[in-house]
């Protein structure tokens, strides 16, 4: 298990690329003096022994020694050591709806990007308990199987986005299908299955879908998002996407149907204006469920991996001296660096 002990030092590499932006902004305008001065092809000569490659290489390795550095204070480590631990928890399922109609904006930033946030703290909440996630459009599957490695989670989080599934629509029953076979065979442990969607449904039979569910005994909540009142949905290109007759799209949170699919599931419905009011009322439904004995693995010791990117700094280091701006008379014949 690989870590970064202090990540917030990592924000400092945005350092490097404003470093080049500014070498090339110094480099036009150095071109622009030159010319002041003569032809290019006739200063090279009169100059034979300035490098302008030797001079780009030497910038880039000082990039990277700054690079490493930033790294070695941010701290990588290395987990070596794996204990496993019994904990008392709960399975948890996260279903997000990934439809074009989560790109809506009736809040903000918008319906996809705030169920993201809610989910993320959910996770950061949850200890002792192991969490899958799965996205649904039109078809479904498998973000990330159920685990209690809750880094893994957030990371794949991020990478959620409606292009992730090419059938549009919005298949809540396979949905909720899906997630009932992604809980582990253990028994005695409570589970839930929490979807996080708007409500429309394009192809049916997910109140039976949540039936099922309940009966092999899983709660299904369900998180609404999105405002009932409706709004156009966006195209990613700046307008608004628009149906065979050239009408806007209007998309509106389905309540109804919300309620419906949590009262089937055994479940409840929430709908979600504010996240931390929202993570509150699901984390009481939630602490009702059974804990059951589960084993965790855990990565209980880390060793500091600083000393191999030292190592590499100090070469990067010592190429960047013997690396001189001007050509080598001694070593003329290598045309290595012209």
């Amino acid at each position: 298990m690989f870590r970064f002990e202090n990540t917030d030092y990592l924000y400092l590499l945005i350092i490097i690329p404003l470093l080049v932006l500014v070498r090339m902004y110094g480099l036009r305008k150095r071109k622009a003096q030159l010319k002041m001065f003569g032809e290019p092809q006739l200063l090279k000569h009169l100059m034979p022994d300035v490098s302008g490659t030797r001079r780009e290489v030497k910038f880039w390795l000082m990039m990277a020694a700054m690079a490493l550095i930033i790294v070695m204070l941010a701290r990588p480590q290395m987990g070596t050591k794996i204990n496993q631990e019994q904990r008392q928890g709960i399975e948890v399922v996260l279903a997000l709806d990934i439809s074009n109609s989560m790109k809506a904006e009736d809040v903000e930033p918008s319906r996809l990007a705030r169920s993201k946030m809610l989910i993320e703290n959910l996770v950061d909440n949850f200890t002792d308990d192991k969490v899958g996630l799965v996205v649904f459009a039109g078809d479904a599957f498998v973000q990330l199987p159920i685990t209690s490695d809750y880094v893994s989670a957030k990371m794949f989080l991020q990478s959620i986005d409606p292009s992730l599934i090419a059938v549009q629509g919005t298949n809540l029953a396979e949905a909720i299908d899906l997630s009932s076979r992604s809980f582990t065979k253990q028994e005695n442990v409570g589970r839930a299955i929490i979807v996080i969607t708007d409500g429309e449904d394009h192809e049916g039979g997910v109140i039976e879908a949540a039936k099922r569910a309940k009966k092999n005994g899983m709660r299904v909540f369900v998180l609404g998002v999105g405002s009932t009142k409706g709004t156009p949905v966006p195209d990613g290109a700046g307008g608004y996407m628009k149906d065979d007759t050239g009408h806007e799209v209007m998309s509106a949170l389905n309540e109804d149907m919300c309620k419906e699919i949590a009262e089937a599931g055994g479940g409840a419905y929430i709908h979600v204006e504010n996240n931390n009011v929202a993570q509150k009322q699901l984390d009481g439904e939630i602490s009702k469920l059974q804990k059951g004995d589960m084993m965790n693995i855990v990565y209980s010791e880390y060793d500091e991996q600083f000393q191999a990117v030292g190592i590499l700094l100090l070469l990067v280091l010592i190429i960047e001296t013997v690396v001189l701006e001007s050509k080598n008379p001694l070593l003329k014949r290598i045309k290595l660096f012209k």
